[in-house]
């Protein structure tokens, strides 16, 4: 096994994740790709896939795949995709401490637990890459993603301070932010949506009614506003595989023109702004 080849990728069970795992597969490298459930296991492994059993949520879980992979690597690996993740709708005023908690626990609390048992590991080898998938939502702001965007936010945050604090070390930390790309992520957010979000007692039930026909949408008849995942993998490379890593690397135009906009535009402007693209979301 060639260690300067190890990826483990988080989230891998289908979108993004799934894409950049089997790209990653033919291109030559060692791929550890975890799930939550044992049907997308038995799919990995079909695939050629080292698969490896882990929930965010849950400390020993994290700690038992750092364990698995550890052991069929010798104690080494080169890169970790932080790519798990979910977004759980609804208005700030709906959400409770408990969805607010959850959305975390996977987002942000989980994928940080995994990180800091990584980095000993890249540090002891002499080197590493930290990957993580943020969002433009992590750049910008939309009403009814409160606690999608917090967490992104947050990740953002911890990405930041984690690649200053390793700056003179040979671990590079990357960002990738993806606007909207065709994978199961609206039927994920239907879900959390549904279970955490009472529409009838809320202030923006009609509103609600707009996203819940924009998140049940067939997603075998996909948008023409959503790009493949393959543009994300396009940018993995380039973290994974380049002497000198950018720190951010922005994917779909949506992403580069709205984090543009952010660094221009007076906050109210850009308020207007973001409550049109809501609005013309409401009307499809």
């Amino acid at each position: 096994m060639q260690n300067q080849k190890t990826i483990l990728i988080t989230g891998a069970s289908r979108g993004i994740g799934l894409c950049c795992a089997l790209a990653l597969k033919t291109r030559g490298y060692e791929v550890f790709a975890t799930a939550r459930n044992n049907i997308d296991l038995e799919n990995l492994n079909a695939q050629g896939l080292h698969s490896i059993l882990l929930e965010l949520n849950d400390s020993t879980s994290i700690q038992q795949a750092v364990n698995a992979v550890l052991t069929k690597t010798g104690g080494k690996l080169a890169i970790l995709f932080n790519n798990a993740g979910y977004g759980q709708p609804g208005a700030v005023e709906d959400l409770t401490r408990n969805a607010i908690r959850e959305q975390f626990e996977t987002n942000v609390f989980g994928a940080i637990e995994l990180t800091n048992l990584i980095i000993p590991v890249m540090r002891k080898q002499n080197h590493g890459r930290i990957i993580f998938t943020s969002s433009v939502l992590g750049l910008v702001s939309l009403p009814y993603r409160g606690a999608y965007n917090a967490s992104k936010y947050a990740l953002e945050g911890f990405a930041d301070s984690l690649r200053l604090e390793l700056a003179n070390s040979p671990i590079e930390v990357s960002l990738i932010e993806p606007g909207p790309i065709q994978s199961h992520f609206r039927a994920t957010a239907l879900k959390a949506y549904k279970e955490k979000i009472n529409p009838s007692q809320s202030h923006f039930h009609k509103t609600y009614q707009h996203l819940e026909k924009y998140y049940a949408e067939d997603t075998e008849m996909l948008p023409d506003y959503l790009r493949p995942p393959e543009l994300v993998l396009a940018k993995l490379i380039k973290a994974i595989e380049s002497k000198h890593p950018k720190i951010r690397y922005y994917v779909t135009s949506s992403t580069i023109v709205l984090a543009t906009l952010k660094r221009i535009l007076p906050y109210r402007v850009l308020d207007w702004l973001l409550l049109k693209i809501q609005a013309m979301g409401d009307k499809k």
